[in-house]
């Protein structure tokens, strides 16, 4: 084991698996015990000892630990001939502890840097090992799974990949799955951390700062189903429709379609045509209604508009999943410049007007 590795502890810790841990163990893991065991009024005597450096690398391993049996606390003590005199107890690890044991020994200000930069060396998102796996082979892993799981694993997703998983999933299994995402509240840690440690284990066996964190509702769902393509985007709200219709108001109330350009302030919509391909444009005005058509038309220029008008012609028929593609090229225009504050997009019955 390295010290980049996260030392797992057995819940409890037996003397065959203390010695078995024990050896596993790095030095700095060691040290890391060592310190903890010593607490926050001893332990500063040694870290102020230490490099910057080397304060760092064990401020990391401390982060990186959760709770520490008293057996393995001992057994590490007993390697560094110092006996525990206040009775066994667990040693609690983690970034908290690492941040508080860094602001007793050399400040707030510079414990501050030093935990900003062991926050990003050891967190890492839940169910990140499943991010490097391509979408149909996560769809294929977990289709298995409760309905619950798969959405804890998908709001934990970037809703780009977790839209391409729920296209993936059977018609009823995603929309049950898009209902739990918006009605999940919260969920401890804990929780969160079994169901990933599970996972972790049977795709191995394939070979192949709060207690509480918000991880689903409405947001994270739209997020997803803005990613996805509009033929996926339909069953899901067909199916979130028959499941429960009134969040599925809820849902389309935060969403915005290729269709709702037409409630675009005529400055945002020009915003919008400048950086859209002419190409992108037409195929997604076919088999639109005029009214949409006439809407991106009168905020163009005469020629312009003409010049787009003989586009749609030349293409005559096009298939729907292409001219699907384009609307949600012309949606991702309009969303990246929401995002970037250039345009504001209403939601519901509020309107929309440039920043």
């Amino acid at each position: 084991m390295t010290s980049a590795a996260v030392l797992q502890f057995p819940g409890t810790a037996p003397s065959d698996e203390t010695t078995s841990v024990l050896e596993s163990m790095t030095p700095r893991q060691k040290a890391a015990v060592l310190v903890l065991a010593l607490g926050r009024d001893e332990s500063p005597r040694v870290l102020s000892q230490l490099g910057e450096q080397e304060l760092e690398e064990l401020s990391i391993e401390i982060a990186r630990m959760g709770t520490v049996p008293a057996e393995v606390t001992d057994a590490v003590l007993d390697e560094f001939t110092a006996m525990m005199t206040d009775g066994a107890t667990n040693t609690h690890g983690g970034l908290d502890a690492a941040r508080d044991l860094l602001n007793a020994s050399v400040g707030w200000d510079k414990a501050h840097t030093i935990a900003e930069r062991i926050s990003a060396n050891f967190v890492k998102a839940p169910f990140a090992f499943l991010q490097s796996l391509d979408h149909r082979q996560i769809v294929s892993f977990l289709s298995d799974e409760h309905p619950q799981t798969i959405a804890l694993v998908l709001a934990h997703m970037p809703a780009n990949l977790a839209s391409f998983v729920l296209a993936g999933l059977g018609r009823d299994l995603q929309a049950d799955v898009a209902h739990r995402i918006a009605v999940m509240d919260r969920t401890t840690p804990d929780l969160i951390r079994q169901v990933e440690l599970a996972l972790e284990r049977r795709l191995s066996s394939m070979g192949v700062a709060s207690d509480l964190s918000t991880v689903g509702g409405l947001r994270p769902l739209v997020d997803i189903i803005n990613r996805a393509d509009r033929s996926t985007e339909r069953m899901i709200l067909e199916g979130l429709e028959e499941l429960d219709p009134e969040l599925a108001e809820k849902v389309r109330a935060q969403m915005f379609m290729f269709e709702d350009i037409v409630n675009l302030e005529d400055r945002s919509i020009q915003l919008v045509l400048r950086q859209v391909q002419i190409s992108d444009l037409a195929t997604a005005l076919k088999g639109v209604s005029d009214r949409v058509r006439a809407k991106v038309m009168q905020n163009m220029s005469e020629r312009a508009a003409l010049n787009l008008a003989d586009e749609i012609d030349v293409l005559g028929k096009v298939r729907i999943n292409v001219v699907e593609e384009a609307q949600a090229a012309v949606v991702r225009v309009i969303r990246q410049l929401e995002e970037s504050g250039e345009i504001l997009v209403g939601r519901g019955d509020d309107d929309a007007f440039v920043a």
